[in-house]
């Protein structure tokens, strides 16, 4: 069995194959992994804006309000 020995790639362009194919797939992964930890969480606008809600419907008091949002706030 003779891979690539008759062709006119040879293994150099094999070998460079293989590289461009895992440098394609890494970059896509790297661009998955970015575009996750992009969109992952809430930012704080969104959780400040619940804890107003919250206070305006009653589930908690002005005091826990601005303890809570002190606490976002420091992060």
């Amino acid at each position: 069995m003779h891979w690539y020995y008759d062709t006119p790639m040879g293994w150099g362009g094999f070998l460079m194959m293989a590289l461009f194919m895992l440098l394609f797939f890494g970059g896509l992964i790297a661009v998955g992994v970015a575009l996750l930890r992009r969109g992952g969480g809430r930012d704080d606008g969104s959780a400040l804006r619940i804890l107003e809600e919250r206070l305006a419907g009653g589930e908690i008091d002005t005091d826990e309000f601005e303890r809570v949002r002190k606490t976002l706030r420091s992060r």
